[in-house]
């Protein structure tokens, strides 16, 4: 959790703090409508805030201390050493800069107040990967052994888990809601269309989907377009729920999902690729090859359609905080969408067209954290209670940082244009969705 420094003096409402919390004031905007409680009986903030955050042990304390930034709040969320009462999203859209943790001189701060006995240092969970160091005696980053390691450790968790979050789509990347008040079902199937159209599917088509998680894109192109569909996961458990997805729908005589890496394709001559959520682990160093790999398996006047999460600006860092390279994505990477843009154009694509659907992230994330309250039990007893907090403050943090425009979510539309230069594009872009 952040602090923006001290606080102002808060009105006589505010409640005496003392103890610990004495210490942990500083983490309150004036009027923000959170309190902070102790193991010690101490508290802080405003009397009889709707929202609460409670230091259960020294050991939650230890963490805030001892680890930098984000990833102390982690550690002691996921242990169950902090609690929050109270919906996770709103507290920390009440507590400016917390997913960024306690700053380096706000720890320090806090010690003097407190005394350095509070600072220990503590194994991590069991649930947090190696930092980026451990990870390359593993393999280098990106390497197919590492991706796959990478992509097992997020993925093979529970496809039950992951219905109970997700609902019955199974998307598990940002949908397109077709208006204000459509639900989960209608924008992630609205998403599918779109991407269909973009691409000019027609009946006989062949499509690749790269990355293709549970099979969604795969299963709506062959339902509703017609295609003969070829589907790619290095998720073994992704890849089993599919293929008998696609059997329950009776498409599997059109539409097949392979357990295995990307670059391990090797035929050629697709009318269309679809890439949803994929770039997000591919590396900035590798963006060239990656495109150049699906430019070369498209025919002339194939598309691509590249959907996925972006930094604002080309001048941020690709890396990920260490919250989410510990715990959700290791080894994950954001670029800005120039940087996307500027790759594609380098490696065999013409950009015909771009959009930001950052507010519809906002939206999908919000029903994947309602989801997850309704059937929390459940979540639980399928992936326990450390993995169900993991994905609770992934997916709180992550609409609040759509939210305030720290990610942005970009399609980007390429085609492999002929030697002569057609592309095979309408003069205009009507995607009838």
């Amino acid at each position: 959790m952040a602090a923006g420094g001290r606080r102002a003096a808060r009105g006589s409402a505010k409640a005496p703090s003392a103890g610990v919390c004495a210490a942990l004031d500083r983490m309150l905007r004036p009027g923000a409508p959170v309190s902070i409680t102790a193991y010690d009986g101490s508290s802080a903030g405003e009397p009889g805030a709707p929202l609460r955050i409670e230091l259960r042990s020294p050991t939650a304390l230890a963490y805030l201390l001892s680890a930098p930034g984000e990833l102390g709040l982690a550690r002691a969320y996921v242990t169950g050493h902090l609690e929050v009462v109270g919906e996770l999203y709103e507290v920390l859209r009440a507590l400016e800069g917390v997913v960024d943790g306690l700053s380096p001189a706000d720890r320090l701060s806090i010690l003097r107040d407190l005394g350095p006995r509070h600072l220990r240092l503590l194994p991590p969970p069991p649930e947090e990967a190696p930092g980026r160091l451990r990870r390359a005696l593993s393999g280098l980053r990106h390497s197919k052994s590492r991706d796959s390691a990478a992509i097992a450790r997020h993925y093979d968790v529970s496809n039950r888990f992951y219905e109970l979050v997700l609902g019955p789509s199974m998307a598990y990347t940002c949908a397109c809601y077709p208006e204000p008040g459509a639900d989960l079902e209608q924008a992630q199937f609205h998403k599918f269309d779109l991407v269909c159209r973009k691409l000019g599917l027609r009946p006989g088509m062949r499509l690749l989907d790269v990355g293709c998680g549970w099979g969604g894109m795969v299963a709506h192109a062959a339902k509703h377009y017609g295609v003969r569909a070829i589907g790619v996961t290095l998720s073994r458990e992704q890849a089993a729920w599919a293929q008998a997805e696609l059997r329950r729908l009776g498409l599997s005589d059109r539409a097949e999902v392979r357990h295995g890496d990307y670059r391990d394709v090797t035929e050629g001559g697709f009318d269309a690729v679809s890439s949803i959520g994929l770039t997000e682990h591919i590396g900035a160093r590798n963006l060239g090859g990656y495109f150049r790999f699906l430019a070369a398996r498209l025919r002339e006047g194939g598309r691509l359609l590249n959907h996925c999460i972006t930094r604002p600006t080309t001048k941020d860092p690709h890396r990920t905080g260490p919250f989410i390279d510990r715990y959700v994505f290791p080894d994950g990477e954001l670029e800005g969408v120039g940087t996307i843009v500027s790759a594609m154009q380098d490696n065999g694509f013409e950009v015909r067209h771009e959009e930001n659907l950052r507010e519809h992230y906002v939206s999908t994330l919000a029903a994947w954290c309602a989801n997850l309250d309704a059937n929390w039990h459940d979540a639980v007893r399928e992936a326990g209670v450390r993995r169900a907090r993991v994905w609770a403050l992934y997916i709180a943090a992550s609409r609040l940082s759509f939210e305030r425009r720290h990610i942005e979510l970009h399609q980007v539309l390429g085609v492999k244009p002929s030697a002569s230069g057609e592309a095979f594009m309408p003069l205009r872009p009507d995607w009838g969705v």
